[in-house]
């Protein structure tokens, strides 16, 4: 019987030959939108300037892609890890799978895209391939990778990256394999870095490592033929205690694609996703019952424990903090009445009124699970008390918007889109959107931007 590695080496060297419904490409085209979008928006963040300073520092390399969709260009790889940093430095890109599927992807698949001269709808794909290996791996640990140290969108990006890029090259079962055993054992991430840097840092490692072991795989470079599924490989290290199936995948040829189960999640929000049902609820209840920041006593915010783990940032002082701020993401509901790109600034963190309301927010935590994001509560929860005792109680809040009971509409996309690209200008701004949204059809990526 094959082993778990095999298995998906099998899977994504055949890909190819798989049919994909019209509906799940028009989905994955909305996360390529999207993530060049915030892609774009973060690109003057510190972290981003860090990363570029960094490449450039090294000798000369090839130039196979863009950097930040401008004239610049350099190797793949080097363009995926400034992409992927800038594309994860706003905490504004879509999720899912417990993590940030194309935040790596999409970077990824654009660099290597335009190195190959690939076709747009080979990249759609290719990134489901990439969602699919990942899916698989963190399907098969019922312990929350959050709760023991490990960030989903490093450990598991690079895994689904090197899946993507491997079956956009048309690479067969063996140099798949390799790439797989390479990849995992460039796997990491911690969650302690939220907050800071390293965070998006990590998006663009992974992006870049994932096509570094494909490279590796294909330039002869070995790897454990059960690197996944072996006592002391990938899936074990990642769960200390145990509790992961290390077994070979069920064969099903019938069985959907998870992605039309599960798919992406589309942020409104320019902040951790732990956030979002409790500002979905708070814009809600400031505006129907017009409540100022005066008037507010206390704020009860029951969410998750793996919530509050990431939300770690009590009282913060920069906008990079404030992004993983449960305390932040109820002042500025009050006092903006708005959480976007212009909230999560310095400036506006430490303002008087902002700071002054941080004591008034009360986080209590419930070990629910959200059976399809667990990361999350099954539900969360915000009541309202004001100066006056009157009460305002969201009840539970089982869905977020943007995700896939709620879906942001193309329009919705659009105005997303708008706010992130600001720079480019109206004419430029609705040329790439309308591009991208014809990006099936591209004969070649390379033509996604003029020269």
């Amino acid at each position: 019987m094959q082993g778990l590695t095999e298995q998906l080496s099998d899977f994504i060297a055949n890909a190819r030959h798989r049919p994909v419904p019209d509906a799940l490409l028009d989905r994955v085209r909305n996360g390529f939108i999207d993530t060049v979008g915030v892609m774009l928006a973060g690109q003057d963040e510190p972290v981003v300037q860090v990363v570029r300073a960094f490449v450039a520092a090294r000798p000369a390399s090839s130039q196979e892609a863009r950097v930040l969709m401008g004239a610049t260009r350099t190797a793949a790889r080097d363009a995926a890890l400034i992409n992927a940093t800038a594309g994860h430095a706003l905490d504004y890109d879509d999720v899912g799978l417990m993590g940030h599927p194309s935040v790596v992807l999409v970077p990824a698949l654009l660099a290597e895209g335009e190195r190959l001269h690939a076709s747009g709808a080979a990249l759609l794909r290719a990134y489901l391939v990439g969602y699919e290996v990942w899916a698989e791996l963190i399907g098969r640990d019922q312990a929350r990778h959050h709760d023991k140290g490990w960030h989903p969108t490093a450990v598991f990006g690079v895994m689904a990256v090197a899946s993507a890029v491997a079956a956009l090259r048309g690479l067969k079962a063996g140099p798949c394999r390799h790439a797989l055993g390479i990849a995992a054992s460039m796997a990491s991430g911690l969650i302690a870095n939220f907050g800071s840097m390293t965070k998006p840092f990590h998006a663009g490692q992974a992006a870049a490592h994932g096509i570094d072991a494909v490279n590796l795989a294909q330039a002869g470079m070995t790897a454990a033929p059960d690197a996944l599924e072996h006592h002391a490989g990938y899936l074990a290290a990642l769960s200390p205690s145990g509790q992961v199936d290390r077994g070979p995948m069920a064969v099903d040829a019938a069985r959907p694609l998870r992605f039309a189960a599960t798919g992406l999640t589309v942020k409104k929000y320019p902040m951790c996703f732990a956030t979002h049902r409790v500002l979905d609820a708070m814009l809600d209840l400031v505006r129907a019952h017009d409540l100022r920041p005066d008037q507010v006593q206390t704020v009860r915010a029951t969410v998750g424990v793996t919530q509050a783990t990431m939300l770690r940032n009590h009282l913060p002082r920069t906008g990079l903090e404030a992004k993983f701020s449960l305390e932040f993401a109820v002042a500025a509901a009050l006092v903006a009445r708005k959480v976007g790109l212009a909230e999560l600034s310095d400036a506006f963190v430490l303002r008087p009124d902002v700071q002054a309301l941080f004591p008034c927010v009360q986080i209590v935590t419930t070990d629910t699970l959200c059976p399809s994001e667990p990361t999350l509560a099954l539900s969360d929860r915000v009541v309202i008390e004001t100066t006056n005792s009157a009460c305002f109680d969201s009840g539970e809040i089982f869905e977020t918007r943007g995700g896939m009971a709620a879906p942001l509409t193309l329009e919705d996309l659009k105005i997303k889109f708008m706010d992130c690209t600001a720079r480019l200008g109206t004419a430029g701004q609705t040329g790439l959107f309308e591009r991208l949204v014809r990006f099936d059809a591209l004969h070649d990526v390379n033509t996604l931007l003029p020269d």
